[in-house]
């Protein structure tokens, strides 16, 4: 579980520096805008790479992988339920409309109803650090959201009602995709048999 471990720390290390306007402020002074969101890119992908690497390899070792929990029946059902809306959501993130403004933070939104989901119908210790993890980020990441709209640093985007529509279209689309067969695909986990 290295790697898995590894990549959240990266993954959710990088995501920590928007947290900190000061270091943040300081990083693009010194190195400048470009450069800061190049390493940003860079230090994100690598960690979404070994988090990747890191649950797949934990998945098929499953004596280093105990299992801490049997998740209840209608997890997954629930689960189900709560992914409905993480993709309209992520579509919502860099199509901002009226959704994006009720909700505030899509993306953080999305992040939270992914991995609560995930922690209901996946009881085993790679699941817990990967979803459990990324909640943990993600409930953080928000209060910090808050605090820095509170003092100004970060202003609510604004769009307009098609954008709604087609993060509305698109990501139902791609929920769909993603039940049908994007989820077996992808993650070797079959939702529709």
């Amino acid at each position: 579980m290295l790697p898995l471990l590894l990549g959240l720390l990266i993954f959710v290390g990088i995501h920590l520096l928007p947290m900190q306007p000061d270091l943040r402020g300081g990083l693009i002074k010194r190195y400048g805008e470009g450069a800061y969101k190049a390493a940003f890119s860079v230090f994100s992908a690598i960690g979404l790479g070994l988090i990747i690497f890191g649950y797949h390899k934990a998945q098929t070792h499953l004596g280093k992988n105990p299992q801490l929990w049997i998740p209840p029946v209608w997890g997954r059902h629930v689960t189900m339920l709560l992914m409905l809306p993480v993709f309209p959501l992520l579509i919502a993130t860099y199509l901002p409309g009226r959704m994006a403004t009720a909700v505030r933070h899509p993306m953080i939104t999305a992040v939270k109803l992914w991995a609560a989901g995930h922690l209901l119908i996946r009881g085993d210790a790679a699941s817990l650090l990967l979803f459990g993890g990324l909640l943990a980020w993600a409930l953080a990441d928000l209060k910090s959201l808050k605090r820095r709209e509170a003092a100004g640093l970060v202003k609510p985007k604004q769009g307009t009602a098609l954008n709604d529509v087609i993060a509305v279209v698109v990501g139902l689309a791609i929920y769909g995709a993603m039940l049908k067969w994007g989820h077996a695909a992808l993650i070797g986990v079959r939702l529709i048999p």
